[in-house]
């Protein structure tokens, strides 16, 4: 099997420490002067794959007295299926009844009001509705409405086209009803899982970046540790949750080798806030397909359509297509027929999960459901696959079924006197009044120089992601923790000012600065260099 990404062997290990005791080690460049070993302790658990699903079960287990490592094979955590999704907590009326799907969705919405106070991300619950458009349409949504209550979704209930209307004037004045579920929420999809994983380092989980998963290693039936191109590292239990990749990673160790995961690739428009403000969630009625091409805001407040969902073979290839974006243009305004093309000032492209696990009982069909599951003829291994949507609403009751399961497995699960849940959010400008700004000037000057125009991010403000409990020592790293470059301009006034406090920050020289990682720096060679009139 093939390895999940470039291989980072020429590259020496940064560690950087935070109070005595945590460390995050990512591969950088031979340019950092650093020290080139890492230990091979023995970990109790090793999980594979840092996006919201990983770092939720990063952070579940670092409660428990237990020497912990999470790895990723990007650059950062969350770069894959996390890193491009419609960043919504669902209520949980779509999933079929019984499914795992349903089950982990609805315990899960409710934790995330919690969540979002003790890890210092944003987080609300607008609502959303499933719009009925024409007659024809309006059956779907008591189906809808019948499978919430079974699955024991709160807070919804059947609305007339009036009222629709009324609550949303830019709905499609065909609209013919509508099914409303007031626990629908939106968060940022990037701080969660970040700061998940930020309160796992917080609380002793070590972290590897640029850490490919190669193999197991087994000693018969039991898996003792797993093979990476940073060499060996043992553990008595590996988790899987390695996202778009996790059916790989099973197969290497004898598990449902009859189990693929499809990318179903996922095309997106965001639009100016200053063009266009939506209210809430609308959903169009489902297909086969999944939920439909939506209409959302943010919490950012830019309003985002799409994903449309073309199965793919390439597991890897998040280009935008013109056919893709004219469909998801065309489904979106059958919601809001007044959205304009001319306003969108990003794409962007995600790839989900699509797993084809059934269900045992030949008397139910669940669909695609999710995998949560200690295998029965492989001992060390929680393996969680096919974790689309609903995934980042379900993360946190996935990480709890995981700690569930290692108990059941015979794990003496010890908490931690001295676990801390709370994970302190860092300063943002644009939220703050003046008075506040001010203050925080005075206390670091870093903080009055503006970088980025368009969403009023500061120096200030990168720096401190620079020497985060996770270091953003990439241009993207630092956007998704800050939100530069989203604005109207797209980076076009901050790329050159971020690349120059990267530089300083990490000690390097500018044209080793790249955007996510190894091969995408951003600069070719100093200005200096070329020979006037040359060809040079």
């Amino acid at each position: 099997m093939r390895s999940f990404g470039r291989c980072m062997m020429s590259f020496a290990l940064l560690e950087i420490q935070f109070s005595g005791t945590i460390s995050v080690e990512i591969f950088c460049p031979d340019w950092w002067n650093s020290k080139k070993t890492m230990s091979r302790k023995k970990y109790d658990y090793i999980i594979i794959g840092a996006g919201v699903v990983g770092s939720m079960v990063a952070r579940w287990l670092s409660r428990y007295q237990a020497d912990i490592l999470l790895i990723d094979k990007d650059a950062d955590v969350c770069m894959g299926a996390t890193a491009a999704n419609s960043a919504i907590i669902h209520p949980g009326y779509d999933p079929v009844p019984g499914s795992l799907k349903a089950l982990t969705n609805v315990r899960a919405n409710p934790m995330w009001d919690q969540l979002s106070q003790e890890l210092g991300f944003a987080f609300e619950r607008p609502g959303d509705f499933v719009v009925a458009i024409g007659e024809a349409e309006l059956p779907a949504l008591e189906r809808l409405y019948q499978q919430g209550i079974r699955n024991g979704v709160p807070g919804m209930r059947l609305i007339s086209a009036d009222e629709m209307c009324e609550r949303e004037p830019l709905i499609n004045p065909d609209v013919s009803g509508a099914l409303w579920a007031s626990t629908g929420g939106i968060c940022d999809p990037f701080q969660a899982a970040i700061a998940a994983a930020e309160n796992a380092v917080l609380n002793g989980v070590e972290v590897l970046l640029n850490t490919e998963f190669v193999d197991f290693l087994m000693e018969g039936s039991h898996i003792v540790g797993i093979r990476t191109n940073r060499g060996d590292f043992s553990a008595r239990w590996v988790i899987n949750a390695a996202g778009i990749h996790a059916d790989q990673v099973m197969h290497r160790a004898g598990v449902r080798p009859e189990f693929q995961i499809k990318a179903r690739k996922g095309e997106y428009l965001v639009f100016d806030s200053a063009e266009i403000t939506t209210k809430h969630i609308y959903f169009p009625v489902p297909t086969d397909k999944g939920k439909g091409i939506l209409v959302t805001n943010t919490v950012h407040g830019n309003t985002i359509i799409g994903p449309n969902a073309n199965v793919i073979e390439d597991k890897e290839d998040t280009s935008s297509t013109k056919e893709g974006l004219d469909e998801i243009t065309e489904g979106a305004r059958k919601l809001i027929p007044s959205l304009n093309p001319r306003a969108a000032i990003a794409t962007f492209v995600g790839l989900r999960p699509m797993g084809n696990a059934r269900s045992i009982d030949p008397n139910v069909d669940y669909g695609n459901d999710f995998v949560i599951e200690i295998p029965e003829n492989v001992r060390g291994l929680v393996n969680l696959g096919g974790i689309e949507s609903p995934g980042l609403t379900a993360s946190p009751a996935i990480a709890e079924m995981v700690v569930e399961l290692l108990k059941d497995a015979g794990e003496k699960l010890v908490e931690k006197k001295e676990w801390n849940p709370i994970r302190p959010a860092r300063p943002r400008f644009r939220n703050m009044s003046h008075a506040q700004r001010q203050a925080l000037c005075e206390t670091d000057p870093a903080y009055g120089r503006v970088i980025c125009r368009c969403e009023n991010v500061t120096e200030g403000e990168i720096i401190r992601e620079i020497h985060a409990p996770i270091p953003a020592v990439t241009y993207d790293a630092i956007k998704r923790r800050t939100w530069l470059g989203t604005g109207r301009c797209q980076g076009g006034f901050d790329m050159s000012r971020v690349v120059a406090i990267l530089s300083r920050e990490l000690g390097i020289s500018p044209l080793e600065v790249s955007k996510r990682g190894i091969e995408s720096e951003f600069l070719f060679r100093q200005t200096k260099d070329l020979e006037v009139g040359g060809a040079n």
